[in-house]
């Protein structure tokens, strides 16, 4: 059984915005998370990819299975899109027992993770996603309630306020979180293991691509799985959605074997480029080549250039591009990369990449 709370479903910027279902980016609104629940592994074995958390996991649950007694409490940390809901689920059904969910914009009160607490279960599991933007009052209530399995409500106001101490039954509590560091170090020390998510290599999103097309019952060739899978930013989240999109590109279209072709054609239509930059990634490596001499330049100006705002450059276009080698973050602003050169079809002035200090880190 699963318990959904208010708040839960829908993924967040840094400025608490709900992103749109673009089709690369990472996050997922309420329609996308239905879409993906037919596709979600059940077990561990069916997992695909995150060899080394699924073993680490794995012992986690065996050996409170051998003991009898509830599993730790477990954190989720890495990008979106690689599988922490998901995992959160298997740990429930590994378990037997129920999972509820709510998420960290929804715990803006202690009143309201009060509520949620008096009504779990003895050996229940609660999942909190994006658990770091949990409000403080009910975060310092989160502290007791993983530790001793107990929390105080506070009853009036000023001096004639009482506290009534509440039992809680032991639970295991999941939490998720893209920004780990946000976390305060009371909360991230109370998790017995924290599991980190990294971003799949092409071989295993080609396996998630395949086992989704037989769910879905579509015939796809290994060459069209190759070529999703090269788009997909390395989230299997984008994997699936984009085997979406060719399928319907070949539905339309009566295709009824998805060739590289078909999957090409199918692609560039929703503008996801050979190496998954879609049309944001591009303008913003266009405006620092073509506009900017290939940087540096500053953020700010660099959003102005493209027409979108800063947060968006920066929290959006901006990570998988770092990551992909295309641009540098430097104390002098943003830089193209010779590689990101060589991907427009221009080529680099002699000085691109020879000032070796630009490229240091940000403090």
């Amino acid at each position: 059984m699963i318990d959904e709370f208010p708040g839960s479903g829908a993924g967040y910027d840094a400025g608490g915005s709900v992103y749109s279902s673009d089709v690369l980016t990472a996050q997922a609104d309420s329609l996308e998370r239905a879409a993906e629940s037919a596709l979600r592994p059940r077990s561990l074995e069916e997992f695909i990819g995150q060899q080394r958390v699924r073993d680490q996991l794995g012992l986690v649950l065996k050996a409170a299975a051998a003991r009898g007694g509830t599993a730790d409490h477990v954190l989720f940390a890495g990008p979106p899109g690689l599988g922490k809901t998901t995992l959160a689920m298997i740990v429930a059904q590994e378990m037997g027992v129920p999972l509820r969910i709510t998420s960290g914009p929804a715990l803006q009160h202690a009143g309201d993770l009060a509520a949620l607490l008096s009504d779990i279960r003895e050996g229940e599991v609660l999942f909190v996603d994006e658990i770091h933007r949990t409000a403080r009052t009910a975060e310092e209530m989160l502290y007791m309630a993983m530790e001793d399995f107990r929390v105080d409500i506070v009853v009036g106001k000023g001096p004639g306020a009482t506290s009534i101490p509440l039992d809680v039954p032991r639970f295991t509590l999941l939490g998720a979180t893209t920004r780990s560091g946000l976390l305060p170090a009371p909360l991230r020390d109370r998790f017995g293991f924290t599991a980190q998510l990294d971003f799949y290599e092409p071989h295993e999103l080609a396996d998630v691509i395949r086992r989704s097309a037989r769910l879905l019952d579509v015939t796809i060739q290994t060459s069209a799985v190759d070529e999703i899978a090269t788009r997909s930013r390395g989230t299997p989240r984008i994997a699936n959605r984009l085997l979406r999109r060719v399928r319907d590109y070949a539905e339309v279209h009566q295709t009824p074997e998805i060739d590289r072709g078909c999957a090409m054609s199918a692609l560039e239509l929703f503008d996801v480029d050979p190496i998954g930059l879609d049309r944001l990634d591009r303008a913003v490596l266009v405006a620092l080549v073509d506009s900017f001499g290939g940087g540096p330049v500053g953020l700010s100006t660099l959003a102005v250039a493209v027409g979108e705002e800063r947060e968006t450059v920066e929290e959006v276009a901006e990570p998988f591009l770092v990551r992909s080698g295309l641009l540098a973050r430097t104390p002098r602003g943003r830089v193209a990369t010779p590689a990101a050169w060589k991907h427009l079809g221009r080529v680099p002035p002699p000085t691109a990449g020879a000032a070796q200090e630009l490229f240091d880190p940000l403090p």
